[in-house]
């Protein structure tokens, strides 16, 4: 396959896969240009992505394009106090509408209490469906780095939704039972099956 048909290949198949990261964490207005940077990166660095794991590549480049877009919006921000303090009061919600989905007042203040890592190796696994491989690829760790990233991430959450909602706890629902019911255990296998 020749380079300009490998990179049409990536666009038809991976764009919409891209937007749709974005769509979630970024405003609706910016979402064609972040897509748009992070396959003018890949195609930039094309002899840099592994053949092999191209999605997860893409989502880890689409990880530091946001991260470079939010400070952007902070910088530009800055000049409207009345705005920072806008922001400073929704919290991530009003940054990510990924979260914004998550509507239960006590899962919303667990899932503000984990840390920005365990939040996105959630969201990688749970909404963009990353398997183990993909998602060590996508936080650039091992396989084994990855599992155990997924479950401090997933226990963090459980043990912070307990702590939110203590009428669970006493009703006699397992610590994970709220966490597993809004993640869903989207675990894919290596072959694109689903784990329980």
């Amino acid at each position: 396959m020749e380079v300009g048909e490998e990179a049409q290949a990536w666009v038809t198949d991976y764009l919409p896969l891209i937007h749709r990261y974005f769509r979630r964490r970024a405003a609706i207005d910016d979402c064609d240009d972040l897509t748009s940077e992070v396959f003018a990166t890949a195609w930039r660095r094309r002899d840099d992505v592994p053949r092999e794991a191209v999605l997860p590549w893409l989502y880890r480049t689409a990880g530091f394009v946001l991260a470079n877009y939010r400070r952007l919006r902070k910088d530009i921000a800055a000049g409207d106090a009345s705005e920072v303090a806008a922001l400073s009061n929704a919290g991530r919600a009003a940054d990510d509408p990924a979260e914004a989905a998550i509507e239960a007042a006590g899962l919303r203040a667990a899932w503000e209490s984990i840390t920005d890592r365990d939040r996105e190796v959630l969201l990688l696994s749970s909404w963009e469906g990353l398997n183990g491989r993909e998602l060590a690829e996508a936080l650039g760790i091992s396989i084994g780095g990855a599992g155990a990233a997924l479950f401090r991430a997933r226990a963090a959450l459980a043990a912070a939704w307990c702590d939110e909602a203590p009428d669970k706890r006493a009703a006699g629902q397992s610590d994970s039972a709220g966490s597993q019911e809004i993640l869903g255990s989207n675990e894919r296998s290596e072959s694109g099956g689903t784990q329980a």
